[in-house]
């Protein structure tokens, strides 16, 4: 069977992975020791792994994130989540269609004594936060526990391949994520005070100040003197016909599958939401090579960094704002994807339907915070601590900062630490979760001579990586602010070197070298795609900031420099003098994607799926609602929303947004009763069972 995995990425090695063998609903198939069951399903084009007792509706990867249960599967006789499992050699997979059926097994259960393990610091989460927070920790000599439910460090930092934002010296701004993610675990390990626990899940906190942790499929107990909770954020879901379909999904389960693992998990992807994460995600895709066909926003500007919008126009990527998704069509996996504008009422507009034919819809329209644990534990009256999107989303770099301020919060809390903490942190870190600022226009220097940088960023973003690597030292920002637009001091001092263009986040940075030819200046491109796209004698599409065309031209040099800037080429050609300041990518989707058909209506909405665990629909929300329910509680009662796997964490957030659009104010709602566990787990794991004692 074809495996669908990515062989050549611009960005990340492919290494060579041991490969075993595995059964699926008994076919043979084959994936990668270790890899998580879901992937290896993903790349023998396995998408659909279940089907739900109620309907027979399909079920598929939603969050793979261990957030919800929609991946589950049956491994080697237990119920597990797909995306949370290591595949190993000779594993036995089956769908679950229907519910699961408990093993028939009477054997008596010894229950076994859980010791309790005591230390000062407990952080959950090895993320941004956690691990910036547990550097200042191990400086101090603080005993740490950091506790993941990942085979390895850092977070959302593994998914990105992007150069983040910020500045060198303070967030690594230049450098990508997941390179990021491997500089913070290397400081990790130089402290022994430290101790790293992965592939292990905390499933709840206690009235005694203990948390519960699943680790190695054994139960622990850790009593922190002082708890941080990191645990970062979950994805947010919309309300349509059709957005439970296999093929409908957040963008960072995408991302998990592209990124992480490899896997070319699709062909033709919408994506909906501006954000950041959007934005990221559609980039993402196309170095993955996968066709975005849109990315469609329902507010009328995006909302993201513009210089991402604009990387996204340069290689051909529609973005559609003021448009929403209506519905997703098809029979057991997404076929299409209708959308459609809205007014300035939020109302769609008739006669403005389109339908793309795709099989997958990134879904990115923001972010909740993981924060249960935190809030039970100060229920609790545990001292607690929270850093990074669990306390308040922002960007990874904002996450860094929290973390080290926490973490130096926390040392003064056990009286480890009697200094103040740097005020400068947190004006920095403030900075760093500001919003994007005022759009400017494009400012292209007059000048005609000699060799300069043009800055095509028109927009403030707290970015300033240029700044730090120019040797001339002739690049600076307005007001020298981190949020201020960059600009040459003195041009006459420039060297041409173009460390300013390999480094800068945004790629909005390029050269324009007159020195040989005036008519004809030699201009530097950034660029991060396919590498075969740009080999030396080819043709490109070059293009304008707003993703204009300006013409095709022959590339003269490729530059690459693998030590310092790996992953970023330099690609150069020679241009009019008319256009060459105002060259700024290179357009790669030169075929574009055309909607199918037009459509005059939509389908109903009250056909969501807002319940995805045990699929209730808008419609049987709304009724309730409407028949005077104000409790979340009976709500659960009466048709089961929020009584599924997940524990509610994806459909509460919908649910609100229907008692209010019903009209009921949410002061009077009353709140679901959370459950003591957040977490799915075996009841074995709780009576101290390791996985291998008994078959039960």
């Amino acid at each position: 069977m074809k495996q669908h995995r990515i062989t050549s990425h611009p960005i990340l090695d492919t290494p060579k992975n041991q490969v075993v063998t595995f059964t699926w609903n008994g076919q043979p198939m084959s994936g990668y020791q270790g890899e998580m069951i879901s992937s290896a399903l993903f790349s023998n084009d396995v998408k659909i792994f279940g089907h739900h007792h109620k309907d027979n509706s399909p079920q598929g990867i939603f969050c793979a994130n261990g957030q919800c249960s929609q991946c589950l599967v049956i491994a080697d006789n237990l119920p597990v989540k797909s995306c949370m499992t290591p595949l190993h050699d000779g594993m036995s997979i089956r769908s679950v269609d229907g519910l699961p059926r408990l093993p028939e097994d009477d054997t008596p259960v010894a229950v076994a004594e859980i010791p309790v393990i005591d230390v000062e610091v407990l952080i959950l989460g090895g993320g941004p936060a956690g691990l910036t927070a547990a550097i200042e920790l191990g400086k101090l000599g603080i005993t740490t526990i950091i506790v993941d439910d990942k085979d390895r460090l850092g977070g959302k930092l593994v998914l990105q391949t992007h150069k983040f934002f910020g500045s060198v010296e303070d967030s690594h701004a230049g450098t990508r994520g997941f390179e990021i993610a491997v500089l913070l675990q290397q400081e990790i390990e130089t402290y022994k005070s430290v101790r790293v626990w992965l592939n292990a899940t905390v499933i709840g906190v206690f009235s005694d100040g203990i948390v519960g942790v699943a680790s190695n499929d054994a139960y622990r107990k850790i009593r922190p003197e002082k708890l941080l909770v990191a645990t970062g954020a979950r994805e947010k879901m919309l309300s349509f016909p059709g957005n439970s379909l296999p093929g409908v999904y957040g963008a960072g389960a995408f991302q998990t599958l592209v990124n992480r693992d490899l896997v070319k998990c699709s062909k033709k992807v919408l994506i909906v939401g501006g954000g950041n994460v959007g934005l990221i995600a559609g980039y993402h895709a196309i170095q993955a090579g996968i066709e975005v066909v849109a990315l469609i926003e329902a507010m009328p500007e995006v909302g993201g960094y513009k210089v991402h919008a604009d990387k996204l126009v340069r290689l051909g990527v529609p973005i559609l704002t003021g448009h929403t998704v209506v519905s997703v069509q098809g029979s057991d996996h997404v076929e299409s994807v209708t959308i459609a504008q809205l007014d300035a009422n939020w109302q769609v507009i008739e006669r403005t339907h389109r339908t793309y034919g795709v099989d997958t819809v990134l879904i990115a329209v923001g972010l909740a915070e993981v924060n249960e644990f935190f809030i039970k534990a100060r229920y609790f009256g545990m001292d607690v601590f929270a850093a990074g999107d669990a306390r308040e989303i922002a960007e990874a770099s904002a996450a860094m900062f929290a973390g080290k301020i926490e973490g130096l919060k926390i040392a003064k809390a056990l009286q480890r630490y009697d200094g103040d903490i740097p005020r400068e942190w947190d004006e920095k870190a403030e900075i760093l979760k500001s919003k994007p600022g005022r759009i400017t226009e494009s400012r292209v220097p007059e000048r005609e001579s000699g060799v300069f940088p043009v800055f095509h960023c028109t927009q403030e973003v707290p970015c300033n990586p240029c700044t730090s690597v120019c040797p001339e030292n002739v690049i600076r920002t307005e007001k020298d602010l981190i949020t201020g637009l960059p600009y040459v001091t003195d041009y006459e001092q420039c060297k041409g070197c173009m460390a300013c263009i390999a480094i800068c986040p945004g790629l909005a940075a390029t050269l324009v070298d007159y020195r040989k030819d005036p008519e004809q200046p030699m201009v530097t491109l950034p660029y991060e795609i396919r590498r075969d796209k740009v080999r030396k004698g080819q043709l490109v599409l070059v293009t304008d900031v707003d993703g204009a065309w300006l013409g095709r031209y022959p590339v003269e040099r490729v530059i690459a420099n693998k030590k310092k800037h790996p992953g970023t080429l330099l690609v150069q050609v020679r241009m009019a003098r008319e256009v060459a300041k105002r060259a700024v990518g290179i357009w790669v989707q030169e075929k574009q994607t055309d909607p199918s058909k037009i459509y005059e209506q939509g389908a109903l909405p009250d056909d969501a799926v807002i319940c995805r665990c045990e699929r209730v629909t808008a419609g049987e929300i709304r009724s309730a609602i409407r028949n005077g329910v104000k409790d979340m509680n009976q709500l659960k009662a009466l048709n089961r929303a929020g009584m599924g796997a997940c524990g509610s964490k994806t459909c509460r957030p919908m649910i609100w947004r229907i008692f209010q659009e019903e009209g009921v104010d949410l002061g009077e709602v009353t709140d679901r009763v959370d459950r003591p566990l957040f977490v799915e787990v075996p009841l074995g794991i709780l009576a101290g069972i390791r996985r291998g004692d008994t078959d039960a």
